[in-house]
């Protein structure tokens, strides 16, 4: 990743009890509702219902859960130490959820025909880490 700015790459937290309770519950919209009830502040939890309810065909209530762990995810990035650009690389774990949240929100948005919202995503995505787009959509398959 290119890092011309010189910016300091931003680091989110793990969130081990967050990860633990997703591998432990069956992978259903009503169990990681729960999990989102239990973990409101964590984008991981939140793009993993986001993402439950895009390959739904839910693409309204994806484009909400996607949008609420955006914002979930900005806040976690500004407390990180993230000012709105510099690298947020999809190599650490734990930046993980956020991008998701961004990618999610970009196809959700672009299902709806939000084309400015998708231009502003993309580019989103690629400021933080160019690789995190092909890596998460070598991940969904």
């Amino acid at each position: 990743m290119d890092n011309l700015l010189g910016i300091p790459e931003t680091l989110l937290p793990e969130e081990p009890e967050v990860i633990d309770d997703l591998g432990n519950l069956p992978d259903n919209e009503a169990a990681t509702e729960a999990i989102v009830e239990k973990h409101p502040a964590s984008s991981l939890a939140w793009s993993e219902l986001a993402s439950l309810a895009l390959e739904a065909g839910q693409t309204i209530q994806a484009y909400a859960f996607a949008r609420v762990g955006y914002h979930r995810g900005l806040d976690a990035l500004r407390k990180a130490g993230w000012r709105g650009q510099g690298p947020v690389p999809w190599s650490h774990e734990p930046n993980r959820g956020v991008l998701r949240c961004f990618y999610l929100l970009r196809e959700s948005a672009r299902a709806i025909g939000e084309t400015s919202e998708v231009d502003r995503l993309t580019d989103l995505l690629n400021d933080a880490d160019s690789t995190a787009i092909g890596a998460i959509e070598a991940e969904r398959g």
